[in-house]
């Protein structure tokens, strides 16, 4: 029973005032402890300020698990939960960190800043308060940053190779760096692009004793490296995945754990450019890195300093170079550690071990190597062996020497504490004796653990006595047992118990505040303790070190054991710089199908890690492997530059031989392995180029293929070195691959054949005994006969195998010693070969011929793929004695294109050259020697060229010799070019005789117009030949120095020919070194070779597609009156191109020449230009970007006229309004109907008799109509042909053009040229049911052609055009027109030639006649004659058959000139027929189109076509000219053609009509909503407009000028960009709701949703309903817009918005240019506002840079701000600074869904010409 007291009140009161006392003790008792006080005026208490970040910018502020809102505020970080849990909910704030109290630079090494911490919660204790960042600018391409404690020493890596940076500082480095002071950070720049490539201001940096942590934000999402783990694929995921690294003795399985290696480099790739960095701390401590979708890394580390280095290259591949430029170079392996190897745990005996071995040489299975594991040992005990189970092993040793073979043996690290059978164990006790060991805490304690042999301790390579006693070991065991080579494991190092026998003491060690997300969480599992103590430090310092130091000391050792000697070493772990001593193996994987996969990424990994020398355990180390397995292991297994067939106790063998000498497994073994063996030379040089520069072997595709974004995520095929492509099956019970297939040319490697597939993903058949093996089209690989071992093959003859490029050329290397001496690169022992091949020519030359081969060796064969023609005979040139191949040692295969060599005897060492000819060339490489009709042999041969008939489509069967053309005279170097004179070859006949002479001597003037543009110029030196009048803006001082010329100028001389090399990448962009070059009086024709296949332009004519098909196709160039059709010669001519150069720089090139010509393509690729006379000016701007070169081109020819802003309205006009009451109803309906519309037409039924500057009774209202419309916000444009009747008894215009003389004239001036074009005889009734021909004979006048290249012609076009204007005899007639619509200007006659015919044939039907639409009928078709005359302004005759091409041109400025004067306005000008600088006064559209479904994407390429020529303002006719158009294909068109720069629908006479009235409401709905977003998006236009005007940028845009890294905007042509900005995806075919797009790399928003689309560089399939045309705003870019009204005289006056759409960094720009949209010459006076804008992260900024004159943007108010991706944390505060007041905005909608925010500032008054500053926030501070 209990019981219970009872105290007393006392007692009571004595209790409760002992515990008030000890309350207060305690408190007392923390204050003190604690330094802080009570009262109010202690420190404040810590505020996070948390940032507005998007989700994938958070950095993880509770990385080690369990975070909970409390412990998140605890440390001072921001709390924000979501649905993804992935995604930290505790995240860093803006105020943890570091801030910079004092930066010094420069530095002799860089530049230092001195740190101090920001006063923030620690995260795990023991902060460092001060600390020191040190930058040294190593070289121009690497860069060093450490953050270390200044005033304390700590760990950092004592580096074999690495040394100090003692300086100077690299100048002009190819990077820039910007500090960011608080919290501090960096971000790292490319120099060159300016795009930051390393960010650390992401999140703050932590800098404690045990915890270190940086944040970079990276340039994009293509990461590799990092290890060593499995990475089930190359390129990383950066879905917030995180990566420990701390070595660890652990299966591969296929988990995120930490494996045997600790390497922390990854390499980037930016962009399709290939520009990379590389990334690599210099730290062994534990870690774990974590990637994120921002994209960005996160290192967190546990101890030492951060030692970082970045490093920049323009490709991947030069980015490994400087990595391991710093950490060590691979080493160079023996010849015969390339050969197959065997090994396996447990042989059990040495009898076993013998059966193996000669199994699989009874076979002759190709094998250089047998290993024996740790079972060869006694017990398992190092550096011995078992003397019963392998009794007789050196013997056995012996006789692998003696087979040719080699002999490696495993040794572990640690080493057995018990004695041996027979006696003691030397190894241990010579051990104890030396001090060798690792030891406990207490320094002096060796630490006990497990491993193999039982109780063990550890050696401390580390320990200089250590290396010694290692050294010794090694060499008595040699002494013993002679081996080759020695394969190290167990050494990350591995323990079999934790720790160490007597347990790890608790301490902050083996304890670590921080534990990365290691294996088991435990820092000594599996390992030793981390308080162990070694020479270099703490375990927990130097474990991942452990087997770098043991390779150190290996090495050491075999430099003993085999002083002459490379051995081979083999390291289960490794660190940054083993590979400069050791290869290593993938570890201990299994029998399974995802382990064979997962091999190739971690062997391109090692790659990047400088580890060439690489391989998994072929078919797997532990389970039983299947046959199947096994056969397709073996297969790609032969491809491991490590190629060895390993596995595990207690399992079934797996050697080959095991499975039958007649398996299907020995069968595909022995045949890879032979074709191992056969390219060791190939191999054996790549490892070569790794030891002495630093290139990959395995190679990753996307080294070679950067620029192609599809090869970025392969890692199921590899590459050797960049020419051996290897794909192979990884997949059970499969026949078929999905392989990708890079762009270039390949050739299958066993059937020689080249396969098709380019550039795509294709189903590769490989049944079970096939590898998919392609040689790269371009490389030479030497070659050698296999044999069983390296030893003998060695011997044997070598060859060469060469794979054709597109060209017919290839290249490459051999490097060649004894196989295995030290040293011999360095020693120069060795030789060393450069091949090349060019078309019929193969050289072998010997660069280094340091080493006599004992075996005499010699090249006896060469294989050449991809050869076009058998050759007619063969030579071998040595020391210029030339020697004939028999015929019989040279064979040609047809079929396979295969020439095949042998009986050569080319002596190693020796330099040749082989020579194979040909008498004709292949296909593509003729070039017509008999363009016209109705060749043949006899013909061909009289004009001296070569007749041979061909298969090939389009192949000429009549081609040129190769010496036929000009021979070069002396060039001569001026101060502007070059100048010489070229004489034609007269060992060929003249092409013509009298009808064409020929020029026998040719002036060739080059001239350096300035750096980034050049001429050159043949004409006749003797007698002047016309040129063409158009002047062009040609720079006043020449490009004279050299160094800064984009480009080189080279001279060949027979034939003569002019190549144009790009300086900065040694491409010949201008080749014209070919046959066929003719100058005679009426024909000229000119060759050259083209870079790529990529070739833009060239006009006016109907292309299906925009880039051209170089397969033999031909393109005429004459102005003629002829609607659009294929390879019909329309109404302009355009002689420039554009093309894309393979590494997507971009050049362009112009004829100067306005005579009848055609342009041949050819797929060599070629071009061939034909003209009939003149003389050749060429003009090669260099860009070398696309938009550069139009901006160049422009500036030659002269920029795009800017016009007026009205004309960027809708417009409508119809070829057939019956008066002008239809043109009233039409006007009032569009009125009604609220459909935007701002200019409206009348086409020549207006006129009386389709005379211009008349007014038909029908239209006697027009004028009164035009003044109403004009009254509304409309305009009007009216259309005026060239050609004026001559039939009147009374017309003025005519009148008066006899009484000026402008009208065009018969050459001796008797009479006017008469034609027919539409004017009406008078007092005639047309029939209009009679056929064409009889209409116009019986009813069309007789017109007269003004020659408006003279003066007088000038003034009256400007008299007339203002009489018509302004009426001064009947005032209501006047018709106060806006515009003028200048047609039939080619010009365009109804008869051919004249009413009387032509009388000179020679001109009219010259003797070559391009390939025009009816060339039969001459060049007078649809024309006037050719001999008729005209007068340049200084009244120089020309004649027709020179100027015709610039009809249109000269007619279009007296027409600008006019209409400016006469209204008083900027206006605007259409042109049908147009010449290059055209654009400077006129838009154009493209001609009488079809209602078609196939011009509508027609006229995006025309569009495309015309920015290229320097036309900004163009369009089609909407809906189609010609025929009826059907609803849903006007409603299609109607939607694109909104978005035509020069919107217009027009259609012809006897159509039905297909304005929007036309239709139901619901067409007009449609149309009123895709016209009211082309009216939004005015002022962007506008501004393009401006752009275009100003700098020569295009409005239409290629994709792939913004986009021009991926090649797969190249092929782009059914959609287009307005600007950089503006992506429209239209849907052009009939009954089609889904367009298939690409998007391209950038973040993209839906115009219609302003959500971003989440797509990015690849296809989409986009629903489209019939109401919608797809529209995608590019991220980055800020886009100005207006709300839209009917007319842009009301729009103009509306408020503006501006569209923010950030890109992926939170940041956007764009611009917008303001005028009265109608001033003439508003920008060259200065009269208009310009202004930028800019965002970044959460805030918009205004830029005015000009704001001057009558611009109203003064009255022009910002109403609106929407921002696109501005994120899903709700935006609670919008502030407006405005005229440098603040000002809150309450009204503003951000919808988290869409991440769209809405600012209204509409009630507003801010006006844009006062700056303007917007921020919005996500908390209330």
């Amino acid at each position: 029973m209990g019981w219970k007291k009872k105290f007393s009140a006392l007692e009571t009161t004595l209790i409760v005032l002992f515990i008030l006392v000890t309350i207060v003790s305690v408190a007392l008792i923390v204050l003190l402890a604690t330094g802080e006080s009570g009262d109010c005026n202690g420190p404040p208490q810590f505020i996070p300020e948390c940032p507005s970040i998007l989700e994938s910018e958070r950095v993880d502020c509770y990385p080690d698990g369990g975070a909970s809102k409390d412990k998140c505020v605890d440390r001072g970080c921001c709390w924000l939960p979501i649905s993804e849990t992935n995604v930290p909910w505790c995240f860093f704030s803006k105020n943890h960190g570091y801030e910079a109290v004092h930066v010094q630079r420069p530095s002799q090494k860089g530049f230092e800043v001195q740190l101090r911490r920001l006063p923030a919660p620690s995260l795990f204790g023991k902060d460092i308060e001060q600390a020191h960042f040190s930058a040294e600018i190593q070289t121009r391409n690497r860069f060093r940053f450490t953050i270390t404690d200044p005033n304390k020493a700590r760990f950092e890596v004592p580096h074999e190779h690495i040394k100090p940076f003692t300086g100077p500082a690299a100048s002009s480095p190819n990077y820039e760096v910007e500090l960011i002071h608080k919290p501090f950070g960096f971000k790292l720049r490319r120099a060159s692009t300016k795009k930051v490539l390393f960010d650390t201001t992401m999140g703050p940096i932590q800098f404690a004793d045990q915890y270190l942590q940086l944040t970079a934000r990276l340039p994009s999402h293509n990461i590799y490296g990092l290890g060593e783990h499995v990475h089930q694929n190359f390129q990383h995921s950066t879905d917030w995945r995180t990566w420990p690294m701390f070595t660890r003795d652990a299966f591969p399985n296929g988990g995120s754990h930490n494996l045997y290696g600790h390497q922390t480099f990854f390499l980037c790739l930016e962009d399709n450019s290939g520009r990379s960095l590389g990334v690599f701390l210099l730290n062994s401590n534990a870690m774990e890195v974590t990637l994120q979708p921002t994209p960005a890394i996160t290192y967190r580390t546990i101890g030492g300093i951060l030692d970082f280095y970045i490093f920049l290259g323009d490709s991947p591949e030069a980015v490994v170079k400087e990595y391991l430029e710093l950490i060590g170079r691979p080493a160079m392996p023996s010849y015969w550690s390339l050969g197959f190897q065997l090994c396996r745990w447990d042989y059990g005996s040495i009898e076993e071990l013998k059966a193996t071995v000669e199994r699989n040489r009874q076979i002759g299975l190709p094998y250089d190597i047998q290993y024996t594991d740790v079972d060869y040992m006694e017990d398992k005990k190092i550096f011995t062996y078992d003397l019963k189970n392998f009794h007789g092993l050196p013997e056995f040793a012996d006789d692998l020497h003696n087979h040719g073979q080699k002999y490696i043996i495993l040794l572990d690290p640690a080493v057995a504490t018990s004695a041996r059978i027979a006696g003691p164990y030397h190894t241990y006790d010579l051990g104890n004796k030396m001090g060798v060991w690792v030891y406990e805490a207490d320094g002096t304690t060796p630490l006990l653990g497990e491993v193999w042999p039982g109780e063990t301790v550890f050696p401390d390579f580390t320990n200089p006595a250590c290396n010694k006693w290692w050294v010794d070991e090694c060499e008595k065991l040699f002494r013993e047992l002679k081996y080759d080579g020695l394969w190290i494991d167990m050494n990350e190092i591995s323990n079999f118990q934790k720790g160490s026998a007597n347990g790890c003491t608790a301490n902050d060690l083996n304890y670590p505040p921080f534990t990365p997300s290691i294996l088991d969480d435990l820092m000594y599992s599996k390992t030793l303790c981390m308080d162990a103590k070694q020479t270099w430090g703490a375990h927990y310092d130097v474990h991942s070190l452990y087997g770098y130091s043991m390779t150190l000391s290996t090495e050491e050792a075999l430099k003993r054991v085999l002083p002459d000697k490379r051995g081979n070493i083999l390291s289960r772990s490794t660190f940054a710089g083993s590979g400069k001593f050791t290869g290593h193996w993938l570890g201990d994987n299994a029998a399974n199908w995802n382990d064979i996969k997962w091999a190739i990424p971690g062997m391109l990994e090692f790659s990047l890690f400088g580890i060439p020398y690489i391989g998994a355990d072929i078919c797997g180390f532990f389970d039983d492997t299947t046959e199947e397995l096994c056969t397709r292991w073996m297969q790609v297994g032969a491809f491991y530059t490590f190629s060895r067939n390993h596995n595990a106790q207690g399992y079934k063998p797996q050697d080959p031989a095991y499975f039958g000498a007649n398996s299907e497994l020995v069968r595909s073994a022995k045949h890879y392995l032979n074709i191992r063996y056969t390219l060791l030379p190939y191999l054996y040089t790549l490892f070569h180029h790794a030891h002495v520069n630093g290139d990959t072997v395995t190679r990753p595709m996307m080294h070679e293929f950067y620029s192609d974004p599809a090869t970025w995520k392969v890692d199921r095929q590899f590459l050797w070195g960049p020419g051996l492509l290897i794909t192979p099956v990884l997949d059970p019970g499969t026949s078929t691959v999905s392989a990708y297939i890079p762009d270039a040319v390949w050739y299958d490697y066993e059937t020689e054949v080249r396969i098709t597939p380019r550039k795509q993903q294709i189903d590769m058949h490989l049944p079970a005994d096939k590898l998919g093996l392609h040689l790269r089209g371009g490389h030479i690989f030497p070659i050698q006969q296999p044999a069983n071992t390296t030893v003998y093959s060695r011997k044997n003859p070598m060859g060469l195998i060469i794979a054709l490029d597109d060209n017919g050329n290839a290249g490459g290397e051999l490097f060649w010693d004894d196989g295995e001496a030290r040293d011999s690169a360095e020693k120069g022992v060795y030789v060393h070969y450069q091949f090349s091949v060019i078309p019929g020519l193969l050289k072998m030359e010997v660069l280094k011929n340091g080493y006599a081969d004992p075996h005499n060796l010699k090249f006896e064969e060469i294989k050449i793929l991809g050869v076009s023609e058998a050759p007619s005979s063969m030579t071998v040139t040595h020391n210029s004695n030339v020697t004939a191949v028999p015929f019989e040692n040279f064979q040609y295969d047809t079929n396979k294109k295969v020439l095949h060599v042998t009986g050569l005897q080319l002596e190693l060492g020796q330099s040749y050259l082989v020579h194979w000819i040909n008498e004709v060339y292949p296909g593509i490489e003729r070039f017509d020697c008999y363009p016209e009709d109705n060749s043949n042999q006899a013909a061909c041969e009289a004009r001296g060229c070569i007749w041979k008939t061909a298969n090939t489509p389009g192949v000429p069967w009549c081609f040129y010799p190769r010496d036929y053309g000009y021979i070069t005279n002396p060039v001569t170097n001026t101060s502007e070019g070059l100048s010489f004179q070229i004489k034609r070859n007269t060992a060929h006949p003249k092409r013509y005789t009298d009808q064409s002479p020929s020029i026998e001597t040719l002036q060739v003037d080059v001239k350096y117009l300035d750096n980034y543009i050049l001429q050159f110029k043949i004409y006749d030196p003797n007698n002047k030949r016309y040129e063409v009048p158009v002047p062009f803006n040609i720079p006043q001082d020449p490009a004279i120095d050299p160094s800064k010329r984009l480009y080189e100028v080279i001279v060949e001389n027979s034939p003569f020919g002019i190549k144009v090399k790009r300086t900065s990448t040694g491409t010949v962009i201008w080749d014209s070194h070919l046959p066929g070059f003719t100058f005679t009086d009426m024909f000229i024709q000119i060759s050259s070779r083209l870079p790529s296949k990529y070739v833009y332009g060239f006009g006016e004519t109907e292309h299906p597609t925009f880039k051209h098909d170089l397969n033999w196709h031909t393109w005429g160039k004459f102005a003629k009156d002829q609607p659009p059709g294929y390879k019909l010669n329309s109404y302009g001519v355009h002689p420039f191109y554009m093309c894309l150069e393979d590494d997507a720089n971009a050049h362009g090139v112009l004829l100067h020449n306005s005579n009848a010509m055609d342009v041949t393509f050819q797929p060599t690729p070629a071009l061939t230009y034909r003209t009939v006379g003149g003389i050749l000016d060429f003009y090669l701007v260099l860009g070398p970007t696309p938009e550069l070169v139009v901006q160049e081109y422009t500036a030659l020819i002269g920029r795009p006229v800017l016009p007026a802003y009205w004309s960027l309205g809708f417009q409508l006009c119809r070829y057939g309004y019956e008066n002008d009451t239809e043109i009233k109803e039409l006007y009032e309906g569009m009125k009604k109907a609220g459909i935007p519309y701002d200019v409206q037409y009348a086409d020549i039924d207006y006129m009386v008799r389709q005379m211009d500057f008349t007014l038909g009774d029908n239209f006697a209202g027009l004028p009164a109509l035009v003044n109403q419309m004009k009254s509304e916000g409309m305009r009007f444009i009216v259309l005026l042909d060239p050609a004026i009747s001559g039939n009147e008894t009374s017309y003025p215009a005519f009148d008066r053009g006899v009484r000026d003389d402008v009208f065009i004239k018969w050459a001796d001036g008797s009479d006017i040229v008469w034609g027919k074009v539409w004017p009406d005889y008078p007092n005639i009734t047309v029939d209009e049911s009679l056929d064409w021909d009889t209409q116009v004979e019986l009813f069309r006048a007789y017109t007269a052609f003004p020659d408006f290249f003279r003066n007088q012609t000038a003034t009256w076009w400007h008299r007339e055009i203002k009489e018509f204007h302004t009426n001064p005899n009947e005032p209501e007639k006047s018709l106060k027109i806006d515009g003028l619509w200048i047609d039939m200007n080619e010009p365009s006659s109804f008869v051919h030639g004249s009413v009387i015919g032509c009388g000179d044939q020679r001109l009219n039907n010259p003797p070559y006649m391009p390939s025009l639409e009816s060339k039969h009928l001459g060049l007078s078709h649809k024309t006037i004659c050719m001999e008729s005359q005209q007068f340049l302004p200084d009244n120089t005759p020309v004649r027709h058959y020179d100027v015709h091409n610039l009809y249109g041109w000269s007619h279009t400025k007296p027409t600008y000139d006019a209409l400016l004067e006469v209204t008083g306005e900027r206006g605007v000008v259409v042109t049908r027929s147009s010449y290059p600088s055209s654009g400077k006064w006129a838009g154009h559209w493209l001609g009488d189109n079809t209602s078609a479904w196939n011009q509508m994407y027609k006229s995006i390429i025309g569009m495309l076509e015309f920015s290229l020529f320097g036309f900004s303002y163009t369009g089609a006719d909407i809906c189609g000219f010609f025929s009826d158009a059907t609803y849903q294909m006007c409603l299609r068109w109607m939607q694109l053609g909104a978005f035509y720069p020069y919107s217009r629908n027009h259609n012809g006479k006897g159509s039905k009509r297909q304005d929007p009235l036309a239709f139901d409401e619901k067409f007009q709905n449609v149309s009123r909503d895709v016209l009211n977003i082309r009216y939004t998006l005015l002022p962007y236009l506008y501004t393009l407009m401006y752009e275009a005007h100003s700098q020569g940028s295009t409005v239409v845009r290629p994709v792939f000028h913004e986009f021009v890294n991926d090649k797969i905007t190249w092929d782009i042509h059914k959609q287009f960009l307005w600007g950089p900005a503006l992506l429209i995806s239209p849907v052009l075919d009939e009954d089609s709701y889904v367009v298939h797009a690409y998007i391209p790399n950038a973040r993209w928003y839906n115009y219609h949703t302003g959500e971003a689309i989440g797509v990015r560089g690849q296809w989409l399939d986009i629903p489209t309903p019939l109401e919608q045309i797809n529209l995608h705003i590019r991220g980055g870019y800020i886009i100005p817009w207006q709300e839209p009204s009917n007319t842009t005289a009301y729009s103009r006056n509306n408020l503006m918005g501006l569209t923010v759409a950030v890109d992926d960094n939170g940041l956007a720009q764009g611009s917008l240019f303001w005028d009265d949209g109608t001033s003439i010459d508003a920008y060259e006076k200065g009269d208009y506002y310009f202004a930028t804008f800019n965002a970044n992260k959460n805030t918009l900024v205004t830029n005015i840079w000009h704001n001057n004159g009558t611009n109203t943007a003064d009255t022009l108010g910002l109403g609106y701000l929407k921002v696109w991706g501005a994120g899903n944390i709700p935006v609670v505060k919008v502030t407006v600074m405005y005229n440098g007041v603040f000002e809150l905005i309450e009204s503003f909608n951000h919808n988290l869904t869409t991440q769209e925010l809405v600012i209204s500032l509409k009630d507003k008054a801010y006006f844009m010409n006062m700056p303007i500053q917007v921020t919005w926030k996500t908390t209330f501070q």
